[in-house]
């Protein structure tokens, strides 16, 4: 079998009707740029991979084949051979529906034919228009009953919190959260391998809505999830970890040098750019990356080098250890539990 090697991948375009003219550029497409573009599906199991000996043939299909090699170890007892993230793009022209996804349990109970898994997500926000709010959640305890009075009788949008968003905030949406994301707005965005949406205000434009769903998952009785506050990596600030979930954990790293790393054998890695451009080097190859590109590096891959050309900044993903690996990394950086708390989610 071929030596595991980083996967570039053939990314999936949606042209969902709130999207905007800004992923075309930013992704470098080739023009005439299409009418709009509202996701960037940049790391998928059906996304198709387009480098090296893998080439032609879908990560899912590598993911089954290649098993621990590829995914880790971490996930395979919670979702076997799986992948277990997706990471895209999203630019909102329009603002979105106000929904809601659900935890593994339910999309595995009441979807299982969708081949999905719940949807917990977090947002790294690229770009904002000024003065844009997000629905985020409920203000303070509802009922069901009471919610589906509301959204009935048209009273939905009072019971809902409001958030401020800019570029750079760092959002997290688990399962349960009613949420939407507000027009003007450009994202990144990890999250568990899931399209499982429950929409419950669309805005008048016509979609299907999904009360009954949405009523089942909606958690009621929790706050807004609090303010991610991401802590720095080194004392220059150039690696910063973003936020760490169950789920996933998401790194911010700036490098205007060579760096030499090391893939974890717990959990493979998804780089993607946003912003210069370089390479990636690893042992037996190499490969070009701009802003926008997306890669997957194997859990089995070990050392590899990022060469600037000359900077870059890219989010580096992964599902991380949270009380084997994350935390002692914060302890021992000299971080408190309260600020270890403002990155690090336990749902």
């Amino acid at each position: 079998m071929d030596k595991s090697y980083p996967l570039l991948l053939e990314r999936r375009l949606d042209d969902r009707i709130w999207g905007g003219r800004r992923l075309a550029p930013f992704l470098g497409l080739p023009e005439p740029h299409p009418e709009r573009i509202a996701e960037s599906w940049q790391v998928y199991d059906e996304n198709k991979v387009l480098n090296g000996p893998m080439a032609g043939r879908m990560l899912g299909e590598l993911c089954r084949e290649q098993g621990e090699r590829l995914l880790g170890t971490l996930s395979l007892p919670r979702y076997g051979v799986d992948l277990p993230l997706l990471a895209k793009f999203i630019d909102a022209q329009q603002d979105l529906s106000i929904q809601v996804h659900p935890d593994d349990a339910y999309a595995h109970r009441v979807e299982a034919t969708s081949g999905y898994h719940g949807k917990s997500e977090a947002w790294v926000v690229l770009d904002a228009a000024p003065r844009t709010e997000l629905f985020y959640h409920l203000k303070r305890p509802v009922s069901r009953a009471a919610f589906r009075q509301a959204v009935e009788g048209g009273g939905l949008l009072e019971l809902l919190n409001r958030r401020p968003v800019q570029a750079g905030d760092v959002i997290h949406v688990p399962a349960g959260t009613l949420h939407t994301i507000s027009a003007g707005v450009l994202l990144f965005e990890i999250q568990q391998k899931s399209d499982l949406t429950y929409r419950v205000y669309d805005h008048g434009r016509g979609r299907p809505l999904h009360l009954e769903k949405a009523l089942d998952v909606i958690a009621f009785d929790r706050p807004p999830p609090a303010r991610v506050v991401p802590l720095p990596l080194c004392q220059t600030g150039e690696r910063m970890l973003l936020i760490a979930t169950p789920h996933f954990a998401v790194e911010r790293l700036e490098v205007d040098e060579p760096v030499e790393l090391e893939t974890r054998r717990t959990s493979l890695e998804i780089h993607t750019l946003i912003d210069g451009r370089g390479e990636l080097n690893w042992e037996g190859g190499a490969a070009a990356l701009r802003r926008g590109t997306s890669v997957v590096l194997p859990a089995g891959l070990g050392a590899y080098r990022l060469a600037p050309e000359p900077s870059l900044t890219l989010l580096r993903c992964w599902v991380p250890d949270l009380e084997g690996e994350v935390v002692p990394l914060l302890r021992g950086r000299g971080f408190n539990r309260s600020q270890i708390g403002g990155v690090v989610r336990g749902a």
